[in-house]
């Protein structure tokens, strides 16, 4: 099975798992079309992050995580958001490709080729296709804030609807990443391309950054969760976060609640706030000593849950991350998984194309600081503080859930509720991405640091935590904000059951 936020990327990892491939490879299949039908959240120049299982014991995570320029300017005001001047990370999703690859050759028996895999995404970015809704949304909510991205309006002009979406520029890049494999995106003349096209545009990244950029091993950090073992990526990414959320929750008794009620979501919003209280130490572990076991301890657990007050919110504190990312997983038939996050950070990016390859380059580099003693400080050759966080869970040693989201400070709080519908609640896949919403913090349209709840949680509901002390604003039904969520359960006997979030464009697609 595959899930994925868009069908034409789902069928490709489908025809993978159809052709005898294993799930790395329908994973990549599948990533590479979303690097053409999703340029708004994912694409070459962007990074990913993988977690992989199988039943035999295997645990393994890859960080494609691109590193800041060895060269960095002063950021006196700040680093923008947007920009060349955001555009100070090198991209890992390519090199993120082949490194799983070459793991699920060797441990998996793996023969699938980069070059072979990447064919469905050529053919779409060179054919075209109908403008998805999620990109025709999200470029409309950019309307009047693209004009000074450098290359942006040409590539992706808001008044295409009814014409196909060809990116022929970026198809040249994918064919010369086929013939010459993927350190071509590092090394080669279409690195040399990047460069200068970047360079032109102001950004401070140059081939030799490039270069340096690599996929590191690392090993998952987990957590019990009512019989489940909850895996998670470790710092600098804040699948830490995530973890403690869920270990905060493992000490309340929700299962007397109704599931998406005041109780429930009361709950749920409290448990983050207080995970989110360890989230800035977060940092590149190169650099700064992290506590993940202190952080995840069960003295630490036991207080914030026992700081969690039934009937009163706690005041929320903490500056918002804004970004977008896309959620696909695949599970083969030898019960082998995959679990991975592509991500450009904000919605397009750093909004800056790399000269004429076609490639749109990420903002990662927004996510640091410049504030001297923070752990998070810009340095050159750092790794940023990362929202993406993919999951699998395992149950009695062997992958059960396949889970992850959309949301950069979304994604924890978005796992959580889905994870308690699963697993305290019995709900199908399906009906856990279906259900009423809510998202902590600022957002792109709101700048108040309030709890946004999509309005299908009812009045009832929104009136009980509005007495609590939340600051409430109801956002619509299957929201766009509310993150792109999917899930893939495994039972013990092997059937498995997906669903991808209706609030994209994709699907769930099984054999």
């Amino acid at each position: 099975m595959v899930t994925s936020p868009d069908l034409r990327a789902s069928q490709a990892g489908r025809h993978v798992l159809a052709a005898g491939g294993n799930a790395v490879e329908a994973v990549v299949a599948a990533g590479a079309v979303l690097a053409v039908t999703n340029p708004h959240f994912c694409g070459l120049g962007g990074d990913a992050v993988w977690l992989l299982a199988d039943g035999e014991g295997r645990r393994d995570c890859l960080l494609g995580i691109g590193q800041a320029a060895g060269a960095l300017p002063a950021y006196p005001d700040g680093i923008p958001t947007r920009g060349p001047l955001s555009a100070l990370t090198s991209a890992c999703l390519v090199d993120s490709w082949e490194t799983a690859l070459d793991l699920s050759r060797k441990s998996w028996g793996g023969t699938g080729m980069l070059s072979d895999l990447l064919e469905p995404a050529v053919r779409l970015a060179a054919d075209g296709f109908p403008l998805t809704g999620s990109q025709a949304w999200w470029r409309k909510f950019r309307a009047g804030s693209a004009e000074d991205w450098p290359g942006f309006l040409p590539l992706f002009a808001a008044d295409r609807a009814g014409e196909p979406f060809r990116q022929p520029q970026l198809a040249r890049s994918f064919q010369r990443i086929q013939r010459y494999g993927a350190r071509e995106f590092y090394e080669g003349a279409l690195a040399a391309d990047i460069a200068r096209g970047l360079a032109a545009a102001g950004s401070p990244l140059r081939v030799t950054d490039l270069r340096a950029a690599r996929t590191r091993h690392a090993e998952p950090v987990s957590l019990d969760y009512r019989g489940t073992t909850l895996l998670a990526p470790p710092p600098p990414t804040q699948g830490v976060t995530t973890l403690a959320i869920m270990g905060i929750l493992a000490r309340c008794d929700l299962q007397p609640l109704v599931p998406g009620g005041p109780e429930h979501l009361h709950h749920l919003v409290e448990a983050v706030k207080r995970a989110f209280l360890d989230r800035p130490g977060i940092a590149d572990p190169d650099v700064v000593a992290q506590h993940t076991e202190e952080w995840l301890s069960a003295a630490r657990l036991d207080a914030h849950a026992a700081a969690i007050e039934p009937e009163r919110a706690m005041a929320w504190p903490h500056r918002f991350r804004s970004g977008d990312t896309v959620f696909l997983a695949a599970c083969d038939a030898q019960g082998r998984c995959a679990s991975v996050l592509q991500s450009l950070y904000f919605d397009w990016g750093s909004g800056v194309v790399a000269g004429d390859t076609g490639i749109l380059w990420q903002n990662r580099g927004a996510a640091f600081s410049t504030e001297a003693g923070d752990p998070n400080c810009l340095a050159p050759g750092k790794r940023p503080f990362y929202t993406l966080n993919p999951g699998i869970g395992l149950r009695e040693g062997r992958p059960s859930l396949l889970y992850g989201t959309q949301g950069a400070d979304g994604q924890p709080q978005t796992l959580s509720l889905v994870l308690s519908n699963l697993l305290d609640f019995g709900l199908s896949p399906a009906q856990a991405l279906a259900a009423p919403r809510f998202l902590l913090g600022r957002t792109f349209s709101d700048t108040r640091d309030s709890l946004k709840l999509e309005e299908s949680a009812g009045e009832a509901t929104i009136a009980q935590l509005s007495r609590r002390g939340h600051e409430l604003a109801v956002i619509p039904h299957f929201s766009p904000l509310a993150g792109q969520a999917g899930v893939i359960a495994i039972g013990a006997d092997g059937t498995m059951r997906g669903a991808h979030d209706p609030r994209s464009d994709g699907a769930a697609l099984g054999l």
